[in-house]
């Protein structure tokens, strides 16, 4: 007895979660077990091992992988599974055990976010195809094409990434947020161009939200509007001056800023967004260069297990 997609391949990242997939593993194995269902287990060592990791489970024929650890592993999973703007095999099947710092990728689907619950979840057939973001920026003067599932930013939400990248384990989900406040009154909003779906924009701005879900940074539900089944990303343009983010900061968590007039919403299946000076860009919590950058949607790319 297996899963109906096969043995799956648990790539788990041991050190996701302030250590807690190292952790929870043997219950994980514990629980696939049980349940029967066959499986192997990779665990990451160095940046980029999830992605190499399943684009060779996939190319030895296994089908069904299995990212264990916070969104960061889920973005190179993807990344694994995906290449030319199409899946190197139709029929794959990713889960998620998610156990990482934020793990908001899983928010969206209302899919568990405690890794033993999680692996409970990954028996059964249920699966749902979803859509999948491009992104396409600068970085070291060279241009770099990374896929994400969540969510991408340019500006300061990328400066935040790379502040919370250097701050303690221990602050969990709060590192996000105390990234922001540390960033913010450096940060130097600037003249953002955007071109969507053919149709230009300009603003003075700080922040540009690329969203294909709806949470970020670590319970953040910053685009409630999003369906990454809809074949659009949603758009958010952080056009009022930064003082903004002491009133908009809480009512983000419910997902009760929206609408607002400092706040710009554009839905698109093309998009690209400049900047005078160059803003740092984000995707799925990587930091990966800076403007100008180009979005896209790939429509129902990945089979999710729900």
């Amino acid at each position: 007895m297996t899963s109906p997609f096969g043995p799956l391949v648990l790539i788990a990242n041991p050190r996701a979660g302030r250590g807690k997939v190292g952790e929870a593993l043997p219950k994980i194995e514990r629980i696939l077990t049980e349940t029967g269902l066959g499986y192997r287990v990779v665990q990451t060592t160095h940046p980029g091992h999830a992605t190499q990791a399943a684009r060779e489970a996939l190319q030895g024929g296994e089908r069904y992988l299995v990212a264990a650890g916070g969104d960061g592993t889920v973005h190179e999973v993807i990344n694994g599974m995906i290449a030319g703007d199409q899946p190197i095999v139709p029929d794959a099947v990713l889960g998620v055990v998610a156990a990482g710092s934020g793990s908001d990728f899983v928010r969206s689907f209302g899919l568990p976010g405690d890794a033993v619950q999680a692996a409970h979840h990954l028996a059964g057939d249920s699966v749902r195809d979803i859509d999948v973001g491009k992104v396409t920026c600068t970085a070291a003067a060279a241009e770099v094409t990374r896929y994400f599932a969540n969510i991408a930013q340019a500006g300061i939400g990328g400066a935040v990434v790379a502040r919370a990248a250097t701050l303690p384990g221990f602050l969990g989900p709060a590192k996000y947020v105390s990234a922001f406040w540390l960033v913010l009154p450096g940060f130097r909003p600037g003249t953002v161009r955007v071109d969507a779906d053919g149709e230009a924009f300009c603003w003075q701005a700080h922040n540009v939200v690329v969203a294909n879900c709806r949470f970020y940074g670590g319970g953040m539900h910053i685009s409630p509007n999003s369906d990454p089944c809809d074949c659009l990303l949603d758009v958010l343009v952080m056009a009022g001056p930064k003082s903004d983010s002491f009133t908009t900061l809480p009512k983000v968590y419910k997902g009760a800023h929206l609408p607002d007039r400092n706040i710009a919403e554009l839905r698109a299946s093309q998009l690209r967004v400049e900047a005078d000076a160059p803003f740092p860009v984000e995707a799925d919590g990587e930091l990966l260069g800076v403007t100008p950058a180009s979005f896209g949607i790939i429509p129902s790319c990945v089979r999710l297990k729900v």
